[in-house]
Order: C-alpha cells, then sequence, then structure tokens
C-alpha cells in the first residue's frame, strides 16, 4: 500500500526548516529586511494587536511556568465540544503543553469530513497554518491546507472547497470562528512560532473530544448506521489517543484510497460498504415547491433551528431514511442522498434538490423530497437579529436490512 507523509508532522519532527520569512521584504539579516514578527508589526491589524496583546500573552505564560514566545505550536479544534485548544512547546524532544483552551462561538454543517464545495462543512483531519491573513474580512484569520492530500482523494473532484480559515468576528459559512480578542492571541502566537522557525504548525480537527462521554454517545449515533464514517472517525481517534498518551504530534500517512494511518495503528474492522447503483424506471418529473429567493445569506449571525432542535432534526433524518429504504432500487442495499435545500426567512423549507444520489432515480428523489418538504416550519436565520434565507444541504443515510 502507498503512503503519503503529512508535512504538518515533518516539521515538529526534524526541525531543519529555515527561518521563515515575511510575505514582503528580502531575507532576515539583510539591511533592509524584516523578520516576519517585524513585518507583522508594520500592518495595522496585526501591529495594533501585538502592541495591546503581546505583554499580556508573556505573563499568561510565565504564570503557567511557559518559555516566551513558544518555538513549537500545535492545535486542536473539537467540532461538537466547540473548542479550540492551543499547546505550546520550545524543544523537539520536550512535551507539549496546553497553553489555553478557546471556545469556538458558531458551527456550521454537522459532525463528518467536508467533502465538497458548498456543504458548509468544517472539515475534519489533519491540517497545518498555511496563510496569515491580516486584512481578512473576519478581523484577522490564519489559513489551513484544506484541501489535504487525503481531501483531494475523497472529496469531489472538481469542487472539493477551499479558503478554509480560523478567523474572528464569530460568524461562519464552514470554518472555525473564535472572537477578535481570541484571534488576536492566537494569530500572535502562530506568527512567534513562524518567526522562530516552524512553517508547518499542525492543526486537527476533530468531531468530538473522545473522552467525554456526552459527545461518544452522540457521535456513535451518528455512525451506529454510517460504517465509512465510523471508519473514518476511528483513525481521527487513533490521532486523539496518540497525543492523549504522549503530548507528541502523531505522524500521520495517508494511503492509496485516501484514509488516514495514524502511527500504523491497527485498522479496526469495519463492515463492507455496498456501491450505490443505478435506479430503474424513471417517470415524467414531479413539480415541487420553488420559491424566488431574495437576498440569500452565506453568512449568518444563527443558523435555522430544525422544529424541536438539532437533536430531533437528527431523529427525523435518521426516521426518514429508514422509511425511504423501501424505495431502494432492487440491488441497492445503501446509499448516501445529498439534499440541497432553503429555509427561507419564513421558516418554510423550499427549492429541494438532490445533489447527489442515483443515476436515473427520479423515483426516489420525488419521493424523497415530497417528504422532506411536510417536515415542518423552521426557527429562520437570523443576520443582526433580522429573519433570512439561508442554503442547507443535508446528507441522508438510506439503508435496507
Amino acid at each position: 500500500m502507498q503512503k503519503t507523509l503529512i508535512l504538518i508532522t515533518v516539521s515538529l519532527l526534524t526541525g531543519i526548516f529555515l527561518q521563515a520569512q515575511p510575505t514582503s521584504g528580502g531575507s532576515k539579516g539583510g539591511s533592509n529586511s524584516y523578520s516576519f514578527i517585524e513585518y507583522q508589526k508594520s500592518l495595522p491589524r496585526p501591529g495594533e494587536a501585538l502592541q495591546r496583546k503581546e505583554d499580556t500573552l508573556q505573563k499568561q505564560f510565565e504564570a503557567k511556568k511557559l518559555t516566551w514566545p513558544a518555538r513549537y505550536m500545535y492545535i486542536r479544534s473539537f467540532k461538537y465540544d466547540s473548542q479550540l485548544e492551543v499547546w505550546v512547546k520550545n524543544e523537539l524532544n520536550e512535551s507539549f503543553k496546553l497553553f489555553k483552551t478557546y471556545k469556538v462561538c458558531a458551527l456550521a454543517g454537522s459532525l463528518g469530513p467536508k467533502r465538497m464545495q458548498g456543504d458548509y462543512q468544517v472539515p475534519e483531519g489533519f491540517y497545518y497554518i498555511n496563510e496569515f491573513n491580516p486584512r481578512s474580512n473576519y478581523y484577522l484569520s490564519l489559513g489551513l491546507n484544506y484541501p489535504n492530500a487525503s481531501d483531494k482523494i475523497l472529496s469531489d473532484s472538481l469542487k472539493p472547497g477551499s479558503e478554509i480559515y480560523i478567523h474572528g468576528s464569530c460568524v461562519t459559512v464552514g470554518c472555525i470562528p473564535i472572537t477578535d480578542q481570541q484571534i488576536d492571541e492566537l494569530y500572535i502566537l502562530a506568527a512567534h512560532a513562524k518567526d522562530q522557525g516552524q512553517d508547518f504548525i499542525p492543526v486537527h480537527i476533530f468531531p468530538i473530544r473522545y473522552n467525554v462521554e456526552k459527545s461518544v454517545k452522540y457521535l456513535e449515533s451518528l455512525t451506529k448506521d454510517d460504517h465509512e464514517l465510523k471508519q473514518f472517525t476511528d483513525r481521527l481517534e487513533d490521532a486523539f489517543d496518540y497525543f492523549e498518551k504522549f503530548h507528541q504530534v502523531p505522524v500521520v500517512l495517508i494511503g492509496e484510497k485516501g484514509e488516514y494511518i495514524i502511527n500504523e495503528a491497527s485498522p479496526k474492522k469495519m463492515k463492507p460498504l455496498v456501491d450505490v447503483k443505478q435506479a430503474v424506471v424513471k417517470r415524467p418529473p414531479v413539480q415541487h415547491l420553488q420559491r424566488p429567493i431574495d437576498n440569500l445569506q452565506e453568512a449568518v449571525h444563527q443558523w435555522p433551528v430544525f422544529p424541536g432542535g438539532g437533536e430531533a432534526f437528527m431523529k427525523y433524518l435518521d426516521q426518514l431514511g429508514k422509511e425511504m429504504t423501501a424505495y431502494l432500487p432492487k440491488g441497492v442495499n445503501r446509499a448516501f442522498i445529498q439534499v440541497e435545500f432553503v429555509v427561507d426567512k419564513d421558516g418554510v423549507p423550499v427549492n429541494f434538490k438532490v445533489l447527489k444520489g442515483f443515476k436515473d432515480g427520479d423515483d426516489f428523489n420525488d419521493e424523497l423530497i415530497a417528504r422532506m418538504e411536510k417536515m415542518g416550519t423552521w426557527q429562520p436565520a437570523t443576520l443582526h437579529e433580522k429573519p433570512v434565507a439561508k442554503k442547507m444541504i443535508q446528507t441522508i443515510t438510506v439503508e435496507g436490512r
């Protein structure tokens, strides 16, 4: 099996990278050049943040008996638990120590990896910071290298999506948002690590904290009938377990099918998946509820809420998947159907469209949409405390007995 070593681990294991450079200016040490930190100080937002927060950060390090500034930095984010951790150290052979945990203040999509542009999913997997954006629309932001080598194999080949950031402003369309005060600190910490040579600052994004019982039970409920997702999250758990044990970033390999392999951990036995094949009889398409939508919003302060809340929505989707098994074509036992719809500003779900499903599956799609159109009125999304229309993309798992 071919395996590809992800660079985010190499940077921490070798320590052979050259001094980081600013985006403009000559090599460090030249008469007219800046170090990366000096360059950041010359920019309005980072410069103001450094002036306001650097001394405070240094005192926080002293209080925790940490050496300022940290030469190495590692970030872990947990989607369901809405947390982002910052770990630091100053020597390669040292164990990482926790500096701070920030609250992730908004979440787009659901648990599971990002697989296409426009699905509003926050990626899950192993990434590194590849961009410092001092002029972000969301105050300051740190870009991630999505899609990584695994995503390029497993995600939509034409439109996998891009531009995933950790940023401020507390709104999101698939990124990791924290407050402006928090991104100030994170940006400064990352800038210092880069200034000292850490060109690849690892960012690992997990669906849950695997040592929190409530989170584990929620993930189990999502993966009990989705063996592909279960297999994916098990590999992420391998990385979580490794770091919990050693406080070192694990070596991450990528198999020829795009799967993650963590420190040669033994793969768990999974049930084989059945590929979705084409459906049978075609019929003229049924007319469904369509509306012209004005001012469809991408970034909102509050996402639409299903009647009864998030848990009620998951139960609804689970029941819907069971009901639709009767409509699976002969020979197909399992299918993942991706549906797009709009929750209008009055909360009514409209404009349903199957994005991924069966080839020639009009009968199945019409039945699915007809049922989803009766799901009830949502609490609409809000932007600046006003209701707005918001596009939703949801995957429904349909599995026969």
